[in-house]
């Protein structure tokens, strides 16, 4: 009996093999831009017009007019009929051919009608959203700026309130498709206790989960209700899909990234909606599980570095974390990820709607590489105070870098993480460093790897105060070349979830533009008296920072500090030294925009030569006004969503509150601020 190839083994054959790479056995090709082009395989011709396109997985000989994929290739050039091609290519592919069973062309049939009843429940789904039923998941999904444009394009519906139970139900029952049917796609919950299956999805906004053929194979459905078991509830494994093997917006981010877009990994359905809205047709997201390895696979396939956008809470944290665990055994040259964290209490939607593409542009403009996020995790919150726990870290360290497969990639990981704990704990040329000792071994045939921020630099490149403080990217081969200092890790971020009111205001535009006042006092404060950091090093390394640059001045600050370079008991001395390390690490730029963030004359407490005292009155006066503007954003977050899903009296009371105190800080930062110049008025005249 001939073998019956499902169309999902047809679709892995096609992903296992490149065009190009079948092609090239009797081809020869050279690149053109994002395609290939060479001579024609069916005719004589002596200017190249045949092209092989990998991304859309099909050839075009314009001298012939022939056209297809990698199977017709081989049946055109062999000339083989279709079942010896595809054995061909499979046995080329490594992949085993599908059992003969006389039930395969049954299933083949099968799978074809229960694509049809997905079909059907997706058309249901959207004619009830865009009817008087659908009313509240229209006001949802406006609440969240998704307009009617979007939701056709998405193919959103929704699934209707009970007491409807059977809804869908009768609905596909009228159309012909048995209950068995709609049971084996997921549609209706079924089971030894439950005498009549019904409607699994109720009172939900529905998002068509679709396969690279663009057929619907599952649903998500996101509950308008808050006392409901699940806020998002997805399909069940069924015939047609397999939660972690399937991305959401594939097919779509698939087209995007190969027409140039960043491939963008977002956590739901709504952010991967508005990330596509604000400009980045690239976004897909897991379907409500961690990140797995066939979804990674599919990653790599449209993009060689992928960016995963997290919530900058501390789940996200988690999240990114485990995304990098994963990754790691898998990495191969050019292979990789990017990490970008969003501003705490913000996920992607909320960014898009508060600051728009600018906003999301700049928290991908600063993604940090794979290294960066296993580095700061191993950092975070240690202590490295003795030999031993630098020994357990670099035991960490090598054990991580061991599971990396791909033999060259792990030996550049290994001489990476060499550098990095040489420039972590000895920081001044290598003394007493790990370069070359104990379980680490540089490679390269003596020549070791030199990552960027070498040299003078190396000495802002301290990252052993927690996660946040990291330099050096480990790019590019050395030869005694010193560069600028890394990037470093992502700021908290410079947007935060606020009204269109607030966003509007001096407050938060600074936030988008130049260092807050506040922010630049906090730093000159640090920079004139170093003394500072012996006894709050914990909490500066805790301020939440607005501006990246604010971040980015603050690493190098500590690990100026950390150097034990500024322990002069003259404080003038330590303020001198602590300023020419920063302007000779490359900082001199930024410490002017610093200090032209304070746009009065400066605060007295944090300049230079103001007496103990004073500096510490004013460090606790910004400290605590910093911690109350933060925590009154979060606030403010917070009241905005309530008032959203309940516009009470008492919400807006909340809302209406939380704006004033915020207002009642701004204005007490000016009081403290008109404060410091009388001050220095009057210590100017003693």
């Amino acid at each position: 009996m001939a073998v019956r190839f499902t169309p999902q083994f047809l679709d892995e054959l096609r992903s296992r093999l490149s065009v190009s790479e079948v092609v090239g056995k009797r081809v020869k090709l050279k690149k053109a831009g994002r395609e290939w082009k060479g001579l024609s395989p069916f005719q004589q011709e002596k200017t190249p017009s045949f092209y092989v396109n990998d991304q859309k997985g099909f050839y075009h000989d314009f001298s012939s007019g022939k056209h297809g994929d990698i199977i017709n290739f081989v049946m055109e050039t062999d000339g083989l009929p279709f079942a010896e091609a595809v054995e061909r290519l499979a046995s080329q592919a490594g992949l085993p051919l599908p059992a003969v069973t006389p039930d395969a062309a049954r299933h083949e049939q099968r799978r074809r009608t229960l694509h049809d009843v997905m079909e059907l429940a997706a058309k249901f789904f959207a004619e009830t959203l865009a009817s008087r039923v659908g009313a509240k998941a229209r006001g949802y999904l406006a609440d969240r700026a998704i307009s009617p444009a979007t939701q056709l394009q998405f193919r959103l519906g929704y699934a209707p309130p009970p007491p409807e139970r059977f809804a869908l139900k009768e609905h596909l029952g009228k159309l012909g498709v048995s209950v068995e049917d709609m049971i084996e796609t997921g549609l209706l919950v079924a089971g030894n206790d439950i005498p009549v299956p019904y409607d699994r999805f109720r009172d939900r906004v529905m998002f068509p989960i679709t396969d690279l053929r663009g057929r619907v194979i599952a649903f998500g459905g996101r509950a308008l209700e808050k006392d409901v078991p699940a806020k998002y509830l997805n399909s069940p494994e069924t015939p047609l899909f397999h939660k972690g093997d399937n991305l959401y917006n594939h097919q779509t981010a698939r087209k995007a990234t190969h027409d140039g877009s960043a491939l963008i990994v977002v956590e739901g359905y709504v952010d991967v909606i508005a990330m596509v809205t604000a400009g980045f047709p690239g976004a897909v997201a897991p379907l409500g599980t961690a990140l797995t390895e066939n979804q990674l696979a599919l990653l790599w396939k449209m993009a060689d570095e992928p960016i995963l956008c997290f919530d900058g809470d501390r789940a996200g944290q988690k999240a990114a974390y485990r995304a990098a665990d994963l990754a790691l055994p898998f990495l191969a040259p050019g292979k990789s990820l990017r990490f970008a964290l969003l501003p705490e209490g913000q996920d992607p939607d909320d960014l898009a709607r508060s600051g728009g593409r600018g906003a999301i542009e700049e928290v991908i403009a600063a993604a940090r590489p794979l290294a960066d996020m296993i580095w700061s995790r191993e950092l975070e919150g240690g202590n490295f105070a003795t030999p031993e726990r630098r020994a357990a870290l670099e035991a960490r360290i090598k054990e991580l870098s061991n599971g990396i497969r791909d033999e060259v990639v792990r030996r550049y990981y290994r001489n990476e993480f060499v550098e990095r704990l040489q420039r972590t704990f000895a920081p001044d040329g290598g003394r007493g460093g790990f370069a070359g000792r104990g379980n680490f071994r540089q490679g390269g045939g003596g020549r070791s790897f030199q990552p960027r921020g070498g040299g003078q630099a190396n000495r802002f490149g301290g990252q052993g105060f927690g996660q946040g403080f990291g330099q050096g990217s480990g790019q590019g081969f050395g030869g005694g070349r010193r560069g600028p200092p890394g990037p470093v890790p992502l700021p908290s971020g410079p947007y935060q979830a606020a009204s269109p009111q607030l966003a509007a205001s001096p407050i938060m535009r600074g936030q988008r533009s130049a260092i807050s006042r506040r922010e630049a006092l906090i730093l000159q404060s640090l920079i004139n008296h170093p003394w500072l950091l012996h006894e709050h090093l914990e909490e500066v390394a805790a301020l939440e920072f607005a501006h990246p640059e604010a971040h980015k001045l603050r690493a190098g600050i500590i690990a100026a500090f950390a150097n034990d370079h500024h322990h002069s008991p003259d404080p003038g001395v330590q303020a001198e030294k602590m300023r020419a390390d920063i302007e000779k690490g490359g900082f001199l730029q930024l410490l002017q925009r610093v200090e032209g963030g304070i746009t009065t004359a400066a605060v007295w407490g944090a300049r230079e030569g103001a007496a103990r005292d004073d500096v510490l009155a004013t460090w606790h006066q910004l400290v605590a006004l910093h911690r109350q503007y933060h925590s009154l954003l979060r606030e403010l977050k917070d009241a905005e969503l309530a008032l959203g899903d309940d516009p009470s009296e008492a919400n807006l009371a909340w809302l209406r509150d939380v704006k004033a105190r915020l207002a009642a800080v701004d204005g007490t930062e000016a009081l403290i601020e008109g404060f410091g110049e009388l001050s220095g008025r009057f210590q100017k005249s003693v």
